[in-house]
């Protein structure tokens, strides 16, 4: 090649050398399935988007990966023994991790317990499908759009979120936005719209009527 690329492509591998390195400061929060074409497994999840109203089976990756994370942590603090201290501490706040998210009853406080968990459980604590429990939409998919359009609180806070988790002391405060329309009888975006529209054809009418009278 001619001198003058050798030239750039030898500036170009230095600048490269001179970036800095690309720490990350996250970890995944999904894993791939080892197997994509398993049939039962794509059957399985399939029926979870649809149940659910999931936006993509990554959704379900999460969940999955999530719960394998949570059973491995049991499995470890099983293996000690029951008067082990890292057993009493951690399987104690274990536990009363999953009481908060309502996965477990007050009767499953045990640690073998955990490991029983399954993934339609914490689908069943999510924001939209907590949302369509207390009847404030009529379908996963009402009640995902509300949640995008920032139509739900969760006492104070605001979430956007259709997957935010939601703990045992807060079901009792999902409500409307103060500022949502669908809180009180004012009319929201579109209704505004219809209601300009038609106010400018009546007003569009009324100047061809005065045009024809004249």
């Amino acid at each position: 090649p001619p001198r003058s690329t050798r030239k750039e492509s030898s500036a170009a591998s230095d600048v490269y050398k001179r970036q800095p390195k690309g720490y990350r400061n996250y970890s995944n929060t999904w894993n791939t399935p080892k197997r994509p074409w398993e049939r039962e497994r794509l059957s399985q999840e399939l029926k979870y988007v649809g149940m659910y109203a999931l936006k993509n089976k990554r959704e379900v990756w999460r969940v999955q990966y999530m719960l394998a994370k949570i059973r491995k942590a049991a499995r470890e603090l099983l293996i000690l023994a029951e008067d082990d201290p890292r057993r009493m501490f951690e399987g104690e706040a274990l536990v009363n991790r999953m009481m908060r998210l309502g996965v477990l009853k007050p009767e499953e406080r045990r640690l073998d317990y955990v490991l029983g968990l399954t993934v339609p459980q914490f689908l069943e604590r999510r924001l939209a499908t907590m949302v369509l429990k207390k009847k404030m939409a009529r379908s996963h998919h009402e009640a995902r759009v509300m949640i995008y359009q920032r139509h739900i609180r969760v006492g104070k806070q605001l979430v956007n979120i259709p997957s935010f988790m939601v703990r045992v002391e807060n079901e009792s405060q999902i409500t409307h936005a103060q500022n949502s329309s669908l809180a009180s009888n004012k009319p929201g975006r579109t209704k505004k719209m219809k209601a300009k529209g038609k106010g400018k054809e009546h007003k569009r009418a009324e100047e061809v009527e005065e045009a024809g009278d004249e």
